[in-house]
């Protein structure tokens, strides 16, 4: 598999205009209506994606394997959020980003992200497998 593509410094950012779908109680995270945790680390997980999803070769895409951030502000409904991941560095099948999300005033959340590339076909046969019943 080539992974030559995926160079650090690849980026992309997400934005997204903050719902009441997208809320703390909407969710089940919590009763404050601001922008859910789950949500934010969606967008996180999305920016990543479009950074190097496209760049992967045919039949293969990275899966999400190892994130740590900290959600430090809220951000109220209405309000928009960008959330931006950096590829930082490749070995081998991983893939690690910096990841930040923004709203409209300051940071609301970062860390980082580590995901993995995989083979669609061999990852979905060892998930069919597993469904599978007991021998």
């Amino acid at each position: 598999m080539d992974l030559s593509a995926l160079t650090p410094g690849l980026s992309a950012s997400v934005e997204v205009v903050v719902g009441t779908s997208d809320s703390a109680p909407r969710v089940g995270s919590g009763k404050i209506p601001v922008l859910a945790t789950p949500v934010m680390i969606n967008l996180i997980e999305a920016a990543a994606l479009a950074a190097v999803e496209h760049l992967l070769p045919p039949g293969h895409q990275s899966l999400g394997i190892h994130l740590d951030v900290k959600h430090i502000a809220a951000t109220p409904i209405g309000w928009k959020v960008t959330a931006r991941a950096e590829l930082v560095a490749v070995n081998g099948r991983n893939l690690s980003f910096k990841v930040e999300a923004h709203d409209e005033r300051e940071m609301i959340g970062g860390g980082t992200h580590e995901r993995v590339v995989v083979n669609v076909a061999r990852f979905d046969e060892r998930v069919q497998k597993k469904m599978r019943p007991p021998a």
